[in-house]
């Protein structure tokens, strides 16, 4: 009796150490290239959540393309960061099966910061109108850059010879070889592809883009002067909004993505004090146009009503009526 007392007791001490073992949240995000602003900021987020039982995995891909489908369909996946205009080109294609699936099981949970259009080339090229005619690396097919640089040729009618479709690595290194004029990157600056791998002798300058009809279409930014230490003057751009989105879940998912968002949302200060210098340009409450917020991560920020301060026994609230009707 003894001895089947110790291993009962044995094996409720294993299952409550295996249930303790096992007790967390297993998440995993869509980001980028390792080079990439999405790729850091998905390191940040797994720095931040790792001491409150959440593991999650930072996976990286070719961008915001593959993302989208990935969060869509890839199992085990529930997160990851997109360009805002891929978001509208999914969302307004309802005549297209597959896409009307895609955008009705999508879910935005915070819309992040704008990504720059950066377009490097050669220091001849005035802007982008001098892109006509020439040989431009539009990134690697599946990713947002590919989608944004196809769309500002079609919204600009500046036609290049040769769209070279290349991953931002194999186009810089194009770029230097001369083989190309110049080339796309949508990303948050600064991007650690521009610090580390170019520099003043390669004769290489970002590029403005002004046109008036891509003006009229992506809102207008600028790249700082020295964001990148061979880059002397401001430079006149265009950028996108990036987005975290997540599938339209319904059980567990819905409250593990629910639970994360409170906690990305609480540690914001966290975040601007030790993650990318983009979390700095951060606006959770930013209204993207024809987006609305999960409803899972809604129910988790609900902010608790400010008690009704109690009046005071010494104010008249006749005259308070009074003033506040004649304020």
């Amino acid at each position: 009796m003894k001895k089947e007392s110790l291993i009962f007791c044995f094996v409720i001490l294993m299952v409550l150490s295996l249930s303790r073992i096992s007790f967390g949240m297993d998440l995993a995000i869509m980001t980028g290239g390792q080079k990439g602003t999405y790729y850091q900021f998905g390191l940040n987020l797994k720095e931040l959540v790792k001491s409150r039982d959440i593991r999650l995995r930072v996976n990286n891909s070719t961008g915001s393309i593959e993302n989208l489908y990935a969060v869509y369909q890839r199992p085990y996946t529930q997160m990851g960061i997109v360009q805002s205009d891929v978001l509208a080109f999914v969302s307004r294609l309802h005549t297209d099966p597959i896409l009307k699936k895609i955008a009705k099981k999508t879910r935005m949970i915070f819309p992040l910061y704008n990504e720059e259009v950066h377009l490097l080339g050669r220091r001849k090229l005035a802007d982008f109108d001098d892109l006509a005619g020439k040989k431009v690396a539009v990134g690697k097919e599946g990713s947002g850059t590919y989608l944004t640089a196809k769309l500002l040729f079609e919204v600009s009618d500046v036609e290049p010879a040769e769209m070279v479709s290349v991953g931002t690595d194999e186009a810089l290194a194009q770029l230097k070889a001369g083989d190309i004029d110049a080339m796309f990157y949508v990303a948050g600056f600064p991007v650690k592809l521009f610090e580390g791998d170019v520099t003043e002798g390669d004769g290489l300058a970002l590029i403005p883009i002004v046109n008036k009809s891509i003006t009229e279409f992506y809102p207008i930014a600028e790249i700082p002067a020295k964001t990148y230490h061979w880059q002397f003057e401001d430079v006149n751009t265009v950028a996108v909004k990036a987005v975290l989105v997540s599938f339209n879940f319904r059980r567990a998912n819905c409250e593990y993505v629910g639970k994360f968002s409170q906690i990305l949302s609480e540690n914001m200060d966290w975040l601007r004090e030790n993650g990318h210098p983009k979390w700095k340009f951060v606006d959770l409450d930013f209204p993207l146009k024809g987006w609305e917020q999960y409803d899972c991560v809604k129910k988790y920020l609900v902010k608790k009503p400010e008690a009704t301060p109690k009046p005071s026994v010494d104010i008249n609230p006749i005259l308070k009526a009074v003033k506040d009707i004649l304020d």
